[in-house]
């Protein structure tokens, strides 16, 4: 069902009609062994790739369908500092250091980035800026007290403006108060993830398509089978996040009740006046707003709005999706009223319970990342840097993750979706307020 709806969902994507995509990549046929299999060629799978190939490892990447075919290529772009989670988990868990440590981790994240699009020569639209905004009152404070605790424990800084002044920040009468910050960013996602793919390959990484890995037989070597081939591995890197259990229900099944698909949509409409692109949002940094089920957007380089929001827990596309979200969208922006839409597509990212990073091991040699709730642009490439440390053999910032605790959602297979959704209608009604 999951796949089905996946693959619907991607058939009027601006970013895959925005790039050109090499032919595909042959599936796996036979026999292979390499010191790393990575499972998944996304954001967080070709990152690890790049790592461990940069150590003088052999990596196999296995992608189920095509590389960055899933959340890495049809995100809302928005690569952001700290978690989507907050502070709360790792102060709760890991104490005060160790949260600061993970903290740090995630500006490093967003530097990573910079990092690879210098080295390897990426053109992806990359643009530093980014806009939190409040829709009410309450939630504009909470707002300022978000802000007010990252510069007073984090050392973060923010521009905050209220009342009239917000549309120094942000062209909306919908907004009441508006945070800027420098740091977090956006950019071109599948231009990105594509170029990531070449970066792997150009440091001999081998990329097999089409190749879904239907078990792991494990141990001190690892065996992966694939309906037309096997890899046999030193270690492997589980970076299938939800659609691993999709394709290889008996992979891991002790970690994958620990996130769900949620589904999320986005709209491009035709290209705009740059100089009204400049009115709604005068630094051209993406936005997000502080609501439970929230909108983020952002220009194109080519001047378009793209604009996301109206996450689904039930894994159903939505009905009359381009209508739903085009309303959203001016009622953030009413200039926008009667700008064609060209493009509405959407995917499915995974969550967590509490919304942190999901990092770990299954054994001594079998490794997982998951978890990144709407915040792995920036987190995957982390994450791939932080397994390949621990590979080895220095796993000290992998297991600051890897202490975190998390929970199966309630419910289990038949009713963890239908509990999801009544809790999401409890959020939307909290969000009127």
């Amino acid at each position: 069902m999951l796949l089905e709806s996946d693959t619907q969902l991607n058939q009027k994507s601006y970013y895959e009609a925005s790039v050109v995509r090499r032919a595909p990549e042959s599936a796996l046929a036979g026999a292979l062994s390499a010191d790393v299999l990575v499972v998944g060629a996304g954001f967080a799978g070709l990152s690890a790739a790049i790592e461990m190939a940069q150590q003088g490892l052999s990596v196999v990447v296995l992608e189920a369908d095509r590389v960055c075919s899933g959340a890495s290529g049809r995100n809302g772009g928005q690569a952001i500092v700290g978690f989507s989670s907050g502070q709360a988990p790792f102060e709760q868990q890991l104490g005060v250091s160790d949260a600061r440590l993970a903290w740090d981790m995630t500006i490093e994240a967003i530097a990573l980035i910079d990092e690879r699009i210098a080295r390897f020569g990426i053109e992806c639209d990359r643009v530093a800026g980014y806009l939190y905004v409040a829709d009410s009152a309450r939630k504009a404070r909470l707002l300022e007290n978000d802000m007010k605790i990252l510069q007073r424990d984090y050392g973060f800084a923010s521009e905050f403006a209220s009342g009239t002044d917000t549309q120094r920040l942000i062209g909306s009468q919908r907004y009441c108060a508006a945070a800027f910050e420098p740091v977090s960013g956006h950019l071109h996602p599948l231009k990105y993830g594509l170029a990531l793919a070449d970066a792997a390959r150009s440091l001999g990484v081998r990329i097999f398509e089409h190749s879904a890995v239907q078990a792991i037989e494990r141990g001190a070597t690892l065996l992966a089978r694939t309906a037309a081939g096997r890899v046999t591995a030193k270690f492997a890197v589980l970076a299938g996040n939800c659609t691993l259990r999709e394709h290889g229900p008996h992979v891991a099944p002790e970690i994958t009740p620990r996130i769900m698909p949620v589904g999320t949509y986005m709209v491009a409409t035709a290209p705009l006046d740059p100089a009204l692109c400049r009115r709604l949002i005068p630094s051209n940094a993406s936005a997000c707003d502080n609501n439970f089920i929230l909108d983020y957007f952002r220009f194109s380089a080519d001047h378009r709005m793209l604009f996301g929001g109206g996450v689904s827990y039930s894994t159903m596309t939505p009905r009359r999706l381009a209508q739903t979200m085009g309303a959203r969208m001016c009622q953030v922006f009413p200039e926008l009223k009667g700008v064609p839409l060209d493009y509405v597509w959407g995917g499915f990212v995974d969550i967590s319970m509490n919304r942190a990073p999901d990092f770990g091991r299954l054994g001594d040699n079998l490794y997982y990342l998951q978890g990144f709730s709407g915040h792995g642009v920036a987190l995957t490439g982390l994450a791939g840097r932080l397994v390949a440390q621990a590979v080895a053999g220095q796993a000290a910032r992998f297991d600051v993750f890897a202490r975190l605790q998390h929970r199966q959602f309630p419910g289990g297979v038949l009713f963890r979706t239908p509990s999801l959704v009544l809790g999401t209608l409890y959020h939307r009604l909290r969000d009127l307020l």
